[in-house]
């Protein structure tokens, strides 16, 4: 899963507000798809940069991710590579094209969970304020919190 980093979860969080807050979406566009509001938000490319991008090599997010070579040069794979540098994997990426990362799901209720649709934009929402929320949960587990002693008490 995605680095447990406060960029992470603020990139996610940003994602998931600006498509509720009625950004254009359209799942079959790789520039206003899942991956690619992701990708606006980390990159601050447009989303017809994006597409135009994506569109010098064939298929959609899924396929872009499997034939992604760090030292191709092309667009897309310098899309990536900074969606990577700031702490995604591609299997991440890959699974919220989908929304299938087993973890994120487990988290959405059951009924909520069973109805998600990949390409509409409130189960797109949902689906990154979790995975978002899972990521803080993590990170907020692993602080450690010095054990702190009471000061001694000063003599008058």
């Amino acid at each position: 899963m995605a680095q447990r980093t406060l960029a992470v979860i603020q990139a996610l969080r940003d994602t998931a507000q600006h498509l509720a807050t009625q950004a254009p979406y359209q799942w079959g566009h790789m520039g206003s798809c899942n991956c690619g509001h992701l990708a606006q938000t980390i990159t601050k490319l447009t989303k017809a940069e994006i597409h135009a991008r994506a569109m010098q090599r064939y298929g959609d997010w899924e396929r872009q991710l499997l034939d992604y070579c760090p030292t191709s040069s092309l667009p897309i794979d310098q899309t990536i590579d900074e969606m990577l540098a700031a702490g995604f994997t591609r299997t991440d990426l890959t699974h919220l094209e989908r929304l299938s990362d087993p973890a994120v799901l487990a988290a959405i209720p059951f009924e909520r969970r069973n109805a998600l649709r990949h390409n509409q934009r409130d189960d797109v929402v949902l689906y990154l304020r979790t995975w978002a929320d899972l990521l803080e949960n993590h990170l907020l587990a692993d602080i450690q919190l010095p054990h702190l002693l009471p000061a001694p008490a000063v003599l008058a």
